[in-house]
């Protein structure tokens, strides 16, 4: 798990060929005029989702995980806290659906919370279980992307 700010995206170039397109197309589009819905980067290498909802309680938020993409959960607006805790401390949820890549966990750890505002991102790899969607203070609508990298 990886939590950092804009300013530093180019210090992930080196953590494979797609992180180096998926740093690219973060830097060089306008994020903020970015409409919710699915985005072709690089066909299934790299993609990713724009996201706008409404956060919600550690509680009601899921932990889940996924084994061949990894995450960068990019905020663009809004805050949200992310909560990090490793996979393999987790207790699985449902079974891992290879269709979209991810099985959920219950919240049984509590984990670390990393409060995330605009410009603020997390890179999650296949081995970290993670929350999203989680209020920071208070409930407030977010926009964020979230960007899928094959890692292999």
């Amino acid at each position: 798990m990886i939590f950092d700010n804009r300013k530093n995206l180019d210090c992930y170039r080196g953590l494979g060929k797609n992180f180096e397109t998926a740093v690219d197309y973060l830097k060089k589009t306008d994020l903020s005029a970015l409409e919710p819905g699915k985005i072709e980067i690089d066909g299934k290498e790299v993609y990713a989702n724009v996201l706008s909802y409404e956060t919600i309680t550690w509680d009601e938020a899921k932990y889940e995980a996924h084994e061949h993409y990894a995450d960068i959960q990019y905020m663009i607006t809004g805050h949200e806290t992310y909560t990090y805790a490793p996979k393999c401390g987790l207790n699985p949820k449902d079974a891992y659906n290879p269709e979209k890549d991810v099985i959920h966990y219950t919240n049984e750890v509590r984990g670390i919370d990393l409060p995330a505002g605009p410009d603020e991102f997390a890179i999650f790899l296949p081995q970290d279980g993670h929350k999203v969607k989680t209020l920071c203070g208070s409930a407030e609508v977010i926009k964020k992307i979230v960007v899928k990298v094959k890692i292999d």
